[in-house]
């Protein structure tokens, strides 16, 4: 990748994609930070990558931070190595000067596109003489080395396209491969480093596509074995519109914040994309490599509906759950959030406690699509116990010890399963007992009992979430208050 910004939902799903193929076949799998365009480079943004990729668990085997035997992985550490790979082609025709200033190119540009033509250079210096170009350099005029393309380019064979050729010297200019920096473009960049850090396979995005015929030139020049190339299609919104960076919203840091799970990212990806035997929900990245073949990639775009990442969260959350393990880390997360969002309340450390913690996970398990839901103001009456008076209970019903005596019966006889269907039946029988509460109140007498509030979910489902000891504990303290 380039680091002029952060790591996107397209970015991810390139690394993933090179990630689990290099898996699948006991390979290595490289992260090589791009940064020829020293005026784009983001401060940070290398870091930031890496740490994206760690976090989504797809750790690089070679990188900028990690090191290796083919480093550096960055290419502005790299420049000898392309200063030389360009003197070669000089040396050997393949490639020449140019003493083209700004000015006159831009003139170019702008005659082109006033034609209603691509612009392209002219390639006006490819024809001069070794004697001409001593002369300019003599006279210390400013150059840059272009790569000169030949017609009748061979076709290649690409992972995902099948057999392709672009006729590149029809249509374009000799392209710069060194600038007048001592920085490489890409197209020189790339192929010097694939080749001397042994790349075998490149699946990049489709963008690249037309530029291959170019690549290989390269490589034909060098007299180098060029790796196999995939390309792979656009990631776009379910509306075949490009995915917006405006306002964040595909940053891998922004789905961290907001809480959702890195498998969740990693099913959607791919989900929406091809690769695989079949479309199915909640695979885990043991599955994705297991399940990948390259030669399933169709060349269709891939639809990524944002939409449906609730749903991929929910059930890679309640794996998580599920997993002993991965649950215990979620309990030290859910009660990091408790006292972050309630902290300034009155907490009873009793709630804080791994047991409890623990308990409200697994019966919310299925039900939440995000952890911090269970912070949220619905949920408020787990973490922070409500302090209400005996006379506020007794303007909604002047039966208060006797609905609480009703109630603290019922939860010792059925403390041992406890179902929102069963006590949804049970509360009705227990109303009838009494001699004039009707529903209605009795149930906003035990909601004000065990949230202190006038809204959210059902009494039933209260009472499940907090267990019979907590119902208990706060109708005893209601009552004796």
């Amino acid at each position: 990748p380039t680091i002029t910004g952060f790591l996107h939902l397209g970015g991810l799903r390139t690394a993933l994609y090179n990630y689990i193929f290099a898996k699948k076949h006991q390979g290595t799998f490289i992260l090589r930070v791009e940064d020829t365009d020293q005026n784009r480079v983001v401060p940070g943004a290398a870091e930031g990558i890496e740490d994206m990729l760690d976090w989504a668990g797809i750790p690089p085997d070679e990188s900028p931070g990690r090191g290796g035997p083919a480093g550096p992985y960055v290419q502005s550490l790299r420049l000898e190595l392309y200063g030389r790979a360009s003197a070669a082609l000089l040396a050997s025709g393949a490639a020449y000067r140019c003493f083209c200033s700004p000015q006159r190119l831009e003139l170019l540009r702008r005659d082109a596109l006033r034609s209603q033509q691509t612009p392209r250079y002219d390639n006006r210096c490819r024809h001069l003489t070794p004697a001409e170009v001593a002369q300019k350099l003599s006279q210390g005029l400013d150059s840059i080395i272009r790569f000169r393309l030949e017609k009748g380019v061979e076709p290649f064979q690409d992972l995902v396209y099948g057999w392709n050729k672009h006729e590149v010297a029809e249509v374009e200019g000799d392209p710069v491969i060194l600038k007048g920096d001592g920085f490489p473009t890409y197209h020189l960049a790339n192929v010097v480093d694939d080749h001397y850090m042994g790349i075998t396979h490149v699946l990049r995005g489709t963008e690249w596509l037309a530029s291959t015929s170019k690549h290989l030139l390269l490589y034909k020049a060098f007299g180098w074995e060029p790796p196999q190339f995939g390309h792979l299609p656009l990631l776009l919104n379910k509306d075949g519109g490009k995915l917006s960076k405006r306002q964040g919203d595909i940053f891998l840091e922004r789905f961290a914040q907001d809480g959702f799970l890195p498998e969740a990212l990693l099913d959607i990806v791919t989900n929406c994309g091809s690769g695989f035997t079949e479309k199915q929900m909640g695979r885990t990245l043991k599955e994705l490599i297991s399940q990948f073949e390259v030669g399933r990639i169709t060349t269709h775009s891939a639809l990524l509906d944002l939409e449906a990442l609730p749903e991929f969260n929910r059930i890679h959350l309640t794996r998580h759950i599920e997993n002993q393990g991965l649950r215990q880390k979620l309990v030290r997360e859910l009660q990091g959030l408790v006292e972050l969002v309630y902290g300034d309340q009155q907490v009873d450390p009793d709630v804080l406690e791994h047991a409890y913690v623990e308990r409200v996970l697994l019966l919310r398990k299925g039900h939440i699509s995000l952890l911090k839901t269970l912070v949220s103001s619905d949920y408020s009456y787990l973490w922070v116990r409500p302090s209400v008076s005996r006379q506020q209970l007794q303007t909604i019903s002047a039966e208060v010890d006797e609905i609480g005596k009703l109630v603290l019966g019922l939860m010792t006889r059925q403390a041992a399963a406890l179902t929102v269907e069963e006590l949804n039946k049970d509360l009705r029988s227990l109303q009838k007992q009494t001699r004039e509460t009707k529903y209605s109140s009795m149930m906003q007498l035990l909601r004000l009992v065990l949230s202190g509030r006038q809204h959210g979910p059902s009494v039933a489902e209260m009472m499940v979430t907090l267990g019979a000891e907590e119902v208990c504990g706060r109708i005893h303290r209601a009552l004796s208050s």
